[in-house]
């Protein structure tokens, strides 16, 4: 292994939230260079894996991220047109969109930052990060993509940007063979289509009544009433489905709550008293699960679904080995200010986080504690409590 370099800090991941702590950080001209560390830098999981996917978030929003600190406007200036962000100029602002412009916008924003002379750009994975008591410094291993030997970088700030899963839980037990549907397929059409048999009777359950889970009962509709005309659906179901609902200067189920796309197909066709008549009434039998009746429903109704979809939100990836003078650290995740803090509730120096396994913590004019997960949210958390 090589000498340790010095950083003036390590990001951990190339997803929105890494990208703009990148932003922010190449703004406040660190005095030395940033380490940015990812397998591909590519855009991340949304890039990966929810390009299909219709957005919550609207045009200007992604506009108002893209243009929030000085090094991305330099990159979106020094890019020849046509480009991803002269094309999402061209949208409709206030509307949303299919992420593949958010991703694409995101691919060309990081092309131009792994460029930049202050950036030390390393593909492959941090494996551990042990710091030193006496100094506050990380040494952090990284295992590089594009070779067998391990590089360490030595800096006073480490920021985790690692991003998060759908959730897996235990498979109810049926007497007939289920098996699991992954929900990132489910929310691709086109994987989701190629998998799924054409020629024979399928029925797909799916669990939750959230965003995502809305939006694989739409796709599987979509290919019901094409492709595949014999599939159908039991949809699973604890609760009513909840609605962002746009206030005076706010929006109450910001975080929570149906917008967009999936929100126009939850309320005209998903609804109680829209079901019964809809064309995805023609495909999706909804099963009550709530009051306590989850097992017994399952009991009940899993035996005739040869595939499940578990829509119930998304878990964070594992974390690098930490450590502090080489003990293990299990780091507590402070959502109002972005640091970290050990078993004792110390501040934990130079450990920071953002994203979607890191999200800031907001309270709306209600009361309601939510946490917030969007682009330009990130950024926002972002703009306040940068200060390394």
């Amino acid at each position: 292994m090589s000498a340790p370099q010095r950083c003036a800090a390590v990001v951990v991941g190339s997803g929105p939230a890494g990208l703009a702590v990148m932003g922010n950080l190449l703004e406040r001209q660190l005095s030395g260079k940033i380490a940015w560390i990812d397998p591909s830098f590519q855009g991340g999981r949304v890039n990966r894996k929810y390009r299909e996917v219709p957005s919550n978030t609207k045009v200007g929003l992604f506009q108002a991220y893209a243009t929030a600190v000085q090094p991305f406007r330099s990159v979106i200036d020094s890019t020849p047109a046509p480009n991803p962000f002269t094309t999402m100029a061209k949208l409709d602002q206030d509307k949303t969109c299919h992420l593949h412009h958010a991703a694409d916008m995101m691919r060309a924003l990081t092309d131009g930052v792994v460029k930049m002379e202050q950036v030390y750009a390393c593909r492959g994975m941090v494996t551990a990060a042990n710091q030193a008591a006496n100094t506050g410094s990380w040494t952090v291993r990284i295992h590089r993509s594009d070779s067998q030997d391990d590089v360490e970088i030595i800096t006073p700030q480490l920021i985790l940007c690692t991003g998060s899963s759908p959730t897996f839980l235990p498979m109810p037990e049926t007497a007939s063979p289920l098996q699991r549907l992954d929900l990132d397929m489910a929310l691709k059409p086109s994987d989701l289509a190629a998998f799924l048999p054409r020629d024979m009777p399928l029925t797909i359950g799916v669990v939750g009544a959230s965003h995502s889970a809305i939006l694989v009962l739409l796709n599987l509709v979509d290919l019901a009433r094409s492709s595949h005309p014999q599939l159908r659906v039991k949809w699973f179901t604890r609760h009513g489905m909840r609605y962002a609902e746009y206030k005076d200067g706010w929006i109450l189920r910001d975080n929570t709550g149906l917008k967009g796309l999936a929100a126009d197909f939850a309320r005209t066709q998903l609804e109680d008293a829209m079901l019964p008549t809809s064309e995805a009434g023609q495909f999706i039998t909804k099963i009550d699960c709530g009051g306590g009746q989850e097992t017994a429903q399952y009991q009940k109704h899993l035996p005739s679904c040869s595939y499940l979809v578990q829509a119930v939100g998304y878990t964070r990836d594992p974390l690098p080995s930490l450590s502090v003078d080489g003990a293990e650290l299990t780091p507590e995740f402070d959502h109002d200010s972005g640091n970290f803090k050990n078993a004792q509730g110390h501040l934990i120096p130079g450990l920071h986080g953002a994203g979607v396994a890191f999200p800031e913590r907001v309270v709306d004019p209600y009361g309601n504690v939510e946490y917030a997960v969007g682009f330009f949210k990130f950024m926002k958390f972002l703009r306040r409590v940068v200060r390394y």
